[in-house]
């Protein structure tokens, strides 16, 4: 009996030392709990150092625009939404009055572009948009409507002025340069095609130092060439570059058709910036001129440009210039040929009257002639347009 207590006793004792063993005492424990805090401590660090550098990449990101679109189409989106308010839809239309009933009936002429071009309401577009017209309709973006008047036009730049009354209603563009341009660069043309409303169309400038001709057969020259959408109706709307500043007025297409074919024509800002204070100011152009009558180049064989007859005290009888002077026994003899003006060579009348238009009334300009044979030199101040 004794011996099984002895067994019982040494049994329990080595279960509870097997037991005890089994649990870390105090001390190991404390250095168990140290050594999971140290992990936890060390995988926090790694995760802030991680958040950081993502933060690091994520502020290297460049912004994204808001609404979903690419910095490209915001850009664009910007664009139209600051230069619509300043483009104007244009209506002309012309008044008859029937001989048997006297009624006055309205007719529809066409339609076309225009934008703003001063806090006053001048309003600049195409000289074709009005032509044949004697009432004009200006349409702003918020579809108020406003009888226009005619301040100036020139046909032969393809310009004109109209005015309007709407004085809290007036953005005027911002006006750039168009000597600094480059092919390549993007355009985009504001207008009403096809009697739709403040449509945007995109291109590149396509070409520069293009010559078109005007209704009344003069050329314009420097004319900017755009692969940008022109459609009648875009007619007089403004070419922009990507600042959205005015650098032409649409005016024209190439197209067998007549609809857009990849194409289109603007007259250059730095014409416009000549053309449209003068038409403002004087209604038309103050154009230099010399005071003489060009002979029909038909009746001219030679290069140049022939005076047939010479204005009453003007520039160019105070010079010396002579005209075409009739004989006592009936004969012609031939006027001055102007051969050459300063260093340019004059070989029509067409480039003679181009010639003239670099210069400004007062101008002193040497004149180069070839009188019957003779070459001779004469200086001539140039005299205003507005004068005659």
């Amino acid at each position: 009996m004794k011996i099984v207590q002895l067994i019982l006793g040494a049994i329990l004792l080595l279960g509870g030392f097997l037991l005890g063993s089994t649990y870390a005492p105090s001390g190991q424990t404390d250095s168990y709990t140290q050594v999971t805090d140290n992990q936890h401590n060390s995988d926090d660090e790694a995760l802030v150092e991680q958040v950081e550098t993502l933060t690091e990449k994520e502020a290297k990101r460049p912004i994204q625009p808001t609404k979903g679109f690419g910095p490209h189409e915001s850009a664009v989106i910007d664009l139209f939404e600051n230069a619509a308010p300043s483009v104007v839809f244009i209506t002309t239309s012309s008044l008859r009055q029937d001989s048997w009933t006297m009624n006055v009936t309205e007719m529809p002429k066409g339609s076309g572009t225009g934008f703003m071009w001063d806090n006053q309401g001048h309003i600049v577009t195409n000289f074709h948009v009005l032509e044949g017209g004697n009432r004009f309709i200006v349409t702003l973006s918020d579809q108020s409507s406003y009888d226009a008047e005619v301040v100036g036009y020139e046909p032969s730049k393809d310009l004109a002025v109209l005015k309007i009354k709407a004085p809290d209603k007036l953005s005027p563009l911002p006006i750039g340069r168009s000597n600094n341009l480059k092919v390549g660069q993007f355009a985009y043309a504001i207008g009403n095609p096809f009697g739709f409303d403040q449509t945007l169309t995109t291109g590149v400038v396509s070409a520069l130092g293009r010559e078109i001709v005007a209704q009344n057969g003069r050329r314009i020259y420097d004319v900017i060439q755009t692969d940008a959408a022109i459609n009648p109706g875009n007619s007089g709307g403004p070419l922009l570059d990507s600042s959205g500043r005015l650098i032409g007025v649409n005016t024209a297409i190439y197209s067998p058709s007549g609809a857009y074919s990849g194409i289109g024509f603007s007259i250059p800002v730095d014409v416009v910036n000549l053309v449209v204070p003068d038409l403002i100011t004087y209604g038309e152009i103050n154009r230099p001129v010399m005071g003489v009558v060009l002979m029909n180049p038909a009746y001219v064989k030679r290069k140049g440009a022939m005076i047939g007859r010479i204005a009453e005290g003007g520039p160019a009888m105070k010079a010396g210039l002579k005209g075409i002077i009739r004989t006592r026994d009936g004969r012609q003899l031939a006027g001055d040929l102007i051969i050459q003006v300063d260093e340019q060579t004059i070989s029509s009348n067409e480039q003679l009257i181009e010639t003239l238009e670099s210069y400004k009334p007062n101008d002193i300009i040497t004149v180069t002639v070839d009188r019957r044979g003779e070459m001779q030199q004469f200086e001539v101040r140039l005299d205003s347009s507005l004068n005659n």
